[in-house]
């Protein structure tokens, strides 16, 4: 029976995991690196233009985000809908991935809704993936575990561009008889995220199962109960879950810094160091492979030392390469700037999750895990603002680059602020 029970953990714990592997083609993809600039390219009437709708596309998903995610926590915590809620918003972000195969060259409105749609119920799924954390994981493996996921995502993006680079973008014979006129491969490419997606996405929705608590209560009762939640929250957070909002408030502004790296890192490469598109891929490539491997490896790490501590010494070490990427004047010091950066990113963001995972009181794990995504999105638009504005003031990518370590040291001062031990206790506090 032991034997069977573990079995049947870790079949769940690996199931989960998949999730990351599945999802991250979407934005490695869509988002990232090949739908987003065939939108400013080929369908937006010119690159100026287009640069800036797909902005404000993303804008719009970051508002929509923070203000949802919180409250359709609470009615999951509510009405046990985490599972249903995750499996919606995947089958309209893999329905979302098929149509955005359609719209052509002049179509920016259609394009634009669709992908805003599809970006969205990306984003709000991940908050009901996330929440299943703390449910799989012991407090002892829970940074592993959340490792391990983190991990597997930047290999799923990577092995998915991969296919898609080789199969259908650099190639005269595009995989399964696709033609190259109206950038049909191109397009092609969201068919292969969202077959991708719904492909690895199901072990999943087969193996890890929801915790069932009584009888589901009508839509009304429902509404009331999640507003009560959400008041009862806001309400005990100076008492009960003070180190969640220190905590939150600290990765809202670090959180700023990586943003802005992931967003113009590979504009700084091209225009500091001469960086061609090429270039910039196998850049982009060779830093998600560090981050795959710097999640798996401080799992172990986050375990042993806690979530703070590992917090701590990358956004540390996130200043120090940060800083080592505006001041050196050498191409191959800059590849080990970014590499490290690279190798501490991953492990930011993995333990970042596990220590609200820490945090989170078992009766409102999917509303916390809204709140999580509320401070990853509320002022995401801040350092990317910050880095146009001293760039266009100095003239300098070099200035603009040195405004992500306002972020890292910053957030590194407020996490200092928050109390792990007392955290923990909060979580289990009736």
């Amino acid at each position: 029976m032991l034997v069977a029970q573990h079995t049947h953990k870790r079949r769940a714990l690996w199931s989960w995991a998949c999730y990351d592997f599945a999802n991250s083609a979407f934005t490695t993809l869509v988002v990232t690196f090949i739908y987003a600039t065939y939108f400013t390219q080929a369908i937006a009437e010119n690159e100026t233009d287009g640069t800036s709708q797909w902005a404000w596309a993303v804008t719009i998903t970051g508002i929509v985000v923070a203000l949802l995610s919180p409250y359709l926590g609470a009615l999951a915590d509510r009405g046990g809908l985490r599972r249903r809620f995750l499996l919606l918003f995947t089958v309209i972000c893999v329905a979302g991935s098929v149509a955005l195969f359609f719209p052509l060259e002049g179509q920016v409105l259609f394009a634009l809704i669709v992908f805003t749609i599809t970006n969205i119920a990306f984003e709000m799924g991940n908050v009901f993936y996330n929440a299943y954390l703390p449910d799989l994981a012991s407090q002892e493996q829970i940074g592993r575990v959340s490792g391990y996921g983190w991990g597997l995502g930047y290999i799923g993006g990577l092995c998915c561009l991969v296919v898609a680079l080789l199969g259908l973008v650099q190639t005269e014979n595009p995989l399964f008889g696709f033609g190259t006129e109206a950038g049909e491969n191109i397009r092609a490419t969201n068919l292969l995220v969202a077959v991708w997606y719904g492909l690895f996405a199901l072990p999943l929705f087969i193996w890890v199962k929801e915790k069932r608590s009584g009888t589901l209560p009508g839509a009304a009762q429902l509404v009331r109960e999640a507003n009560a939640q959400l008041v009862s929250t806001f309400r005990e957070i100076r008492r009960r879950y003070r180190q969640v909002l220190r905590f939150l408030i600290a990765r809202l502004v670090y959180n700023d810094g990586l943003i802005t790296v992931f967003a113009f890192g590979g504009i700084y490469a091209s225009t500091t160091f001469g960086f061609t598109t090429e270039d910039v891929i196998i850049f982009g490539i060779a830093l998600n492979v560090a981050a795959g491997l710097g999640a798996f490896v401080f799992g172990h790490v986050d375990d042993w030392l806690g979530g703070r501590t590992t917090i701590a010494l990358s956004l540390a070490g996130l200043f120090g390469f940060g800083l080592l990427a505006v001041l050196t004047p050498s191409e191959t010091w800059f590849w080990v700037a970014g590499l490290g950066a690279g190798t501490l990113a991953g492990p930011n963001q993995a333990a970042s999750r596990s220590l609200l995972g820490r945090f989170v009181p078992e009766e409102k794990q999917n509303e916390f895990y809204g709140f999580f995504a509320l401070s990853g999105k509320f002022t995401a638009f801040l350092g990317p603002a910050l880095l146009g504005i001293v760039v266009q003031v100095t003239d300098s990518p070099r200035w603009g680059m040195a405004t992500i370590l306002i972020f890292f040291a910053i957030g590194l001062v407020l996490l200092f602020r928050v109390d792990e031990a007392q955290g923990l206790a909060g979580a289990k506090t009736p």
